[in-house]
């Protein structure tokens, strides 16, 4: 398996990856439609090239095999010090494999390099094995708030990493 940063011809299997998670992850948290809806807002292919280009943004893409089967997408403020991973998947057929591991290490350490002091990671609150990933690395949890997905609001834990406290 290797990370590599992500590029145009990446889009297709990003959204491929995402709509796939979605469907696995949330049947209960979000209907079908929602979970559409916001796949297409989040990993359209404007919106994914956009984030491409995009100087403060990260986009890994994990391939095992010749395939994209994950992709983490991150991104950091300079003035606030403060990093923040938006997402993280890795297609259900790929997963406990170590990729998503793979994944979330090498976007802390780029994210580090910038001289980041926090990272910020972002699950739904209802997510719980996507919590208990976070936590897993040292992340602890930090606040809720809610997020907008194909129009409907659902709650959103934040979790923190600080770079001192890293595993």
């Amino acid at each position: 398996m290797s990370v590599r940063t992500a590029t145009p011809n990446d889009v297709t299997a990003i959204s491929r990856i995402a709509t796939a998670a979605w469907e696995t992850d949330y049947p209960d948290i979000l209907s079908r439609e929602t979970a559409e809806d916001g796949v297409r807002d989040w990993y359209g292919p404007e919106q994914l090239e956009s984030e491409l280009v995009e100087s403060q943004t990260i986009l890994l893409v994990a391939e095992r095999d010749g395939s994209v089967v994950g992709f983490a997408h991150a991104t950091w403020h300079e003035t606030d010090r403060e990093g923040y991973i938006l997402r993280l998947y890795v297609h259900p057929d790929h997963r406990r494999k170590g990729i998503g591991q793979t994944l979330l290490e090498r976007t802390c350490d780029e994210l580090f390099e910038h001289d980041i002091d926090r990272i910020n990671a972002m699950v739904l609150s209802a997510n719980e094995p996507g919590a208990e990933f976070y936590e897993g690395f040292g992340f602890e949890f930090a606040d809720e708030s809610e997020t907008d997905i194909g129009g409907e609001r659902h709650p959103e834990s934040r979790y923190v990493l600080d770079n001192e406290s890293r595993v």
